[in-house]
């Protein structure tokens, strides 16, 4: 794929992760997978502070999408803190069999989100 193919698929994957930070994670955290995006029991104090933190990240993703490039910093913290947060959750979930759903939930949607996001990212001196 060619950089400006990569660079308006950037775009639009930037916009959608952001939306899902938004509005997403809550929603999936307190009706549609409980057990595969929060945690057991129930931690409301983590799960606000978690959602807060994704909600403003999610819309500077929006932003970054009028501009990638001048907001690479931004993209390659999201692709790396992604990878570290999925990272510690996978090891938590293999450890605590009481979060082993969160292998089919959140643990790969980290994961999904670092990858896009590093693909997409375009490199070397023409970005």
């Amino acid at each position: 794929m060619r950089d400006e193919q990569k660079l308006r698929f950037l775009k639009i994957a930037l916009v959608v992760f952001g939306v899902i930070f938004i509005a997403g994670i809550y929603a999936m955290m307190m009706w549609i997978f409980p057990s595969g995006w929060g945690w057991t029991p129930r931690q409301p104090e983590y799960e606000q502070m978690i959602m807060g933190i994704y909600a403003t990240l999610g819309v500077f993703l929006i932003l970054a999408a009028k501009d990638p490039l001048a907001n690479a910093s931004l993209i390659w913290f999201t692709v790396w803190s992604s990878i570290v947060h999925g990272g510690i959750m996978l090891v938590q979930a293999i450890v605590d069999e009481t979060e082993r759903a969160n292998l089919l939930g959140d643990v790969p949607a980290l994961f999904l989100v670092a990858f896009v996001l590093w693909y997409l990212m375009p490199r070397g001196r023409k970005a």
